[in-house]
């Protein structure tokens, strides 16, 4: 399966109890955000379990990350190993010096993280296909929050697409959620601008439970600004990794100053992390934080950075229409 990109120089990442951690988001201020633009997923009981049948655990260990598509020419970009992020950022994020890698390694640290992020399967043009994505509060208790080419792609949205915590090695603890409505910013859906690469998902109740009460929710924080600590999460499918389980990277972001108004982190992450959460305010100890972007893509230049959007006010009346759905 060939992996999202722009024509430009990026190249897409294809990133227990009802925990609230805080939502930093008001109302989106009129006429500063366009409308996000949704699709129907399944609507009916019927139709909902017919999905979560679909996603055998043989069909969600063979779904395929979205990878790297041959560069065309007149892009600033060199070919890379399939599925391997390699990335630039003018000035490389500095590493951070809590002990965790800034490089992925697996998330051993336990703690809410470990419920609430998931991956995300669906079929992409008729094949399976997987991205991360993590629950966040919500006023639906059923939202959640992943990467704009994890819900449409290519002028076609997703099908079959479930969402499922804590996932491991086939195995779907927390059950298999499947989207009753798939969501997107507006410039995604219409251009499949880098900047706004996030999309939501509002998952259907799983015997008699929303999201939220099974796994509990993130925080989400919006206008956080640049250079922060964060931690980003997701399950990389893509070699040397295999998506069996949970990997992390963490260190001090910076900014993208080459050509998105994106985050940037040292990570290595590979396809399939795309839509994984990008924490700041993280506690260790409890596995909680404010999810303030998602894994989306990577330069080609040198490898090592991965960059994810910026959450202004776009990504905020996202979020707004996914929770009122």
């Amino acid at each position: 399966m060939r992996h999202p990109r722009r024509s430009t120089a990026g190249t897409l990442l294809a990133a227990g109890a009802l925990l609230a951690t805080g939502v930093l988001a008001g109302p989106a201020a009129a006429g500063s955000a366009g409308p996000a633009t949704s699709r129907a997923g399944a609507a009916d009981p019927a139709g909902q379990q017919s999905v979560r049948d679909f996603w055998t655990p043989e069909r969600m260990r063979s779904a395929a990350p979205l990878d790297l598509p041959a560069p065309s020419p007149g892009d600033l970009v060199t070919p890379r190993d399939r599925g391997r992020p390699t990335s630039i950022a003018p000035t490389p994020p500095t590493a951070h010096t809590d002990g965790f890698p800034e490089k992925g390694g697996p998330w051993t640290g336990g703690g809410a993280v470990l419920r609430t992020s998931g991956r995300v399967f669906f079929t992409f043009q008729g094949r399976t296909a997987s991205c991360s994505g993590d629950a966040v509060t919500s006023s639906n208790a059923s939202t959640v929050i992943t990467a704009g080419h994890c819900v449409k792609y290519r002028g076609a949205w997703h099908t079959d697409w479930v969402f499922v915590p804590g996932y491991h090695d086939g195995q779907a603890p927390y059950g298999k959620w499947a989207a009753a409505k798939t969501l997107s910013t507006a410039q995604w859906v219409a251009s499949e601008d880098i900047n706004y690469d996030v999309g939501a998902a509002v998952v259907a109740p799983l015997e008699g439970r929303k999201l939220a009460e099974a796994v509990g929710a993130q925080g989400i924080a919006f206008d956080v600004g640049y250079n922060k600590p964060m931690y980003a999460f997701g399950f990389p499918a893509a070699s040397p990794y295999d998506g069996t389980k949970l990997i992390h990277c963490s260190g001090d972001s910076g900014q993208d100053a080459l050509l998105s108004k994106d985050h940037s982190l040292g990570c290595d992450m590979t396809g399939g992390s795309s839509g994984g959460p990008w924490f700041t305010s993280f506690d260790e100890t409890t596995g909680a934080g404010l999810q303030s972007s998602v894994n989306s893509f990577g330069y080609t230049f040198l490898p090592g950075t991965m960059f994810g959007p910026y959450f202004g006010d776009d990504v905020k009346s996202l979020y707004e229409q996914a929770q009122s759905a």
